[in-house]
């Protein structure tokens, strides 16, 4: 649930404001390995390996609703901790709250028409617009899965990328609106295991790396319960310790607040 992290970054932006870094290419994109054509799968093939191995459409189409709860963990911030909630409900709503110890309590939502982000320490809400908010938008969709090729009309697969000790197949995704964002899918396992993006928020734009691990099943379908989020100057891990599906969320747990 490559959601999760990306929801958060721009709460933890308004608690480790820096200054923009440029991205140099990784070790991992330095040995990106293009096959022949003849050994490589298409797009199609390695986005329906992925929905397979999660589950299948039909297990992911039995769920509407999730709650996910655990904790998160702030490197940069000398080990800052605290505990996080993830409320979804399809088609297009979410918000995640994070309980930051001794500074107060962050939100971000989408309602399925306007995105907010509420900051911990001063409690003002901010809206969401251009970029941001087509980004908010994008991860909002509860069933984003099963529709990449709608949410980013040009998928390309770029080659094989080695990962620890094991390799992904590279998808590069493109959007409507935004930078171009890449997909890692592993080999073996056809599970999402890294998405590198880049996104806007009020500090400009910050390139950011997501890895998954700790795959679970719940209700039928796979979930990471493990997630780590690296951008410049920042190292986010978030482990969950509960996810419940199905369950039943008022759509005013996702609506704007008004200013503390």
């Amino acid at each position: 649930m490559r959601k999760v992290t990306i929801i958060l970054l721009s709460l933890l932006l308004s608690v480790n404001a820096l200054a923009q870094t440029p991205r140099h290419p990784t070790a991992q994109e330095a040995s990106l390995r293009v096959e022949s054509s003849a050994r490589m799968p298409t797009v199609d093939a390695v986005l329906e390996n992925y929905i397979k191995a999660i589950g299948g459409k039909a297990a992911i189409e039995k769920i509407s609703s999730r709650v996910s709860k655990g904790t998160f963990e702030l490197a940069s911030l000398a080990g800052l901790k605290g505990s996080v909630e993830v409320y979804e409900k399809a088609p297009n709503k979410q918000v995640a709250i994070l309980n930051f110890p001794g500074l107060g309590t962050a939100a971000d939502g989408f309602d399925g028409r306007q995105a907010w982000t509420l900051e911990p320490d001063s409690g003002v809400v901010h809206d969401k617009s251009g970029l941001e908010l087509a980004s908010s938008k994008r991860d909002a969709e509860f069933y984003e899965e099963l529709k990449l090729k709608e949410l980013y009309p040009r998928l390309t697969l770029k080659g094989v990328e080695k990962l620890g000790a094991s390799e992904a197949y590279v998808i590069e995704a493109v959007p409507a609106e935004g930078a171009p964002e890449r997909f890692y899918f592993d080999v073996q396992t056809g599970l999402l295991v890294r998405h590198d993006s880049v996104e806007e928020g009020e500090e400009g734009k910050r390139s950011v790396e997501e890895y998954y691990d700790d795959y679970r099943a719940v209700d039928g379908v796979k979930l990471p319960f493990s997630l780590r989020q690296i951008s410049p100057g920042m190292t986010l891990i978030i482990k969950l310790v509960e996810v419940r599906q199905n369950v039943a969320i008022d759509d005013s747990k996702f609506k704007k607040p008004e200013d503390q």
